[in-house]
């Protein structure tokens, strides 16, 4: 009997590679992982070997992935920090993919962003389409996922939504809020992603939830589940963006910035191909189970990502 699959996946002590990397180990796949912080405690112990992702060093880079049939690619950075941006993903990716080709890795599933557009003005949007690109000039067989905003107990947006509900008498919508967005549950997406592994067509997929909000819907949603009494008003969207910033001082983080709102506010988080949604977690029936735990701490982006 041979040896189960290896599987690559970036970032398996993060947010959504930790997800895909439980659920490979859980069919009894082996797994490994390439990642930004491989001194990190790793939850996965001697299951999950890490190592760098050498972007400086393709050679070395190929060696590690010598022997993947899978690569699950979530690497990818939420704001400019720190010299790091979001075209230097795009060419880190591009290097990445070239190895996995180099070496011999049979499919590539990537998580993208719903609504990618190689002319947006918007540099994360624009940033994924070239990902994207550079995923189909590789040759490998692949498939795209598309999410929108991703959600669980742990999240960032949602998560500090709450948080800010529970500790705030106001929160500030940008605009009227009437935007529409399509949340989805991390654990759908990281099921869906390990059963993209599967075939060798190339696949492109809006990975969204059943369930459509107007964004100030979703966040009374959340402000009744979590039992808060905050007015949830809507703001021009200059001052919600420097009362974020202003959020941001006191927190030491990111909280909001001008390019998030515009993609929200623009409608860019939620599907539009009209199919019917391949994730199935209501977020309506999950914060009835999961609310008591929303907005208990504060998830700082910096943290987590640079500190």
């Amino acid at each position: 009997m041979g040896q189960a699959p290896m599987h690559t996946v970036t970032g398996a002590t993060g947010y959504t590679g930790r997800r895909i990397a439980k659920k490979l180990l859980e069919r009894g796949d082996r797994v490994q992982s390439i990642t930004g912080h491989p001194e990190r405690e790793n939850p996965f112990g001697e299951r999950v070997t890490l190592h760098p992702f050498d972007f400086d060093r393709p050679e070395r880079l190929a060696e590690t992935l010598r022997g993947t049939d899978t690569l699950f690619n979530t690497y990818w950075i939420r704001v400019n920090h720190r010299g790091r941006t979001h075209q230097e993903c795009v060419e880190q990716s591009r290097v990445m993919f070239q190895a996995a080709r180099e070496a011999g890795v049979r499919r590539i599933v990537h998580v993208s962003i719903t609504n990618p557009d190689p002319e947006s003005d918007l540099p994360y949007f624009r940033g994924k389409a070239e990902v994207e690109q550079a995923l189909r000039e590789s040759g490998v067989s692949h498939a795209v996922l598309r999410p929108t905003v991703l959600y669980s107990a742990e999240d960032i947006l949602l998560n500090n939504i709450a948080w800010t509900l529970r500790k705030f008498p106001v929160s500030l919508l940008p605009g009227r809020g009437d935007y529409p967005i399509q949340p989805v549950f991390v654990e759908d997406l990281a099921q869906l992603a390990v059963d993209s592994l599967a075939g060798e067509r190339n696949v492109t997929i809006d990975a969204v939830g059943p369930e459509v909000f107007e964004y100030r819907e979703m966040v009374k949603l959340v402000r009744d589940a979590v039992g808060s009494c905050c007015a949830v008003i809507p703001s021009p969207k200059p001052v919600t963006y420097l009362a974020g910033r202003a959020l941001g001082m006191m927190l030491r983080d990111i909280v909001l910035t001008g390019d998030e709102i515009k993609g929200l506010s623009g409608g860019l988080l939620v599907s539009k191909s009209g199919e019917e949604p391949p994730c199935r977690t209501r977020l309506t029936a999950w914060l009835v189970d999961n609310a008591h735990r929303l907005g208990r701490k504060y998830a700082n982006e910096l943290e987590r990502h640079y500190r």
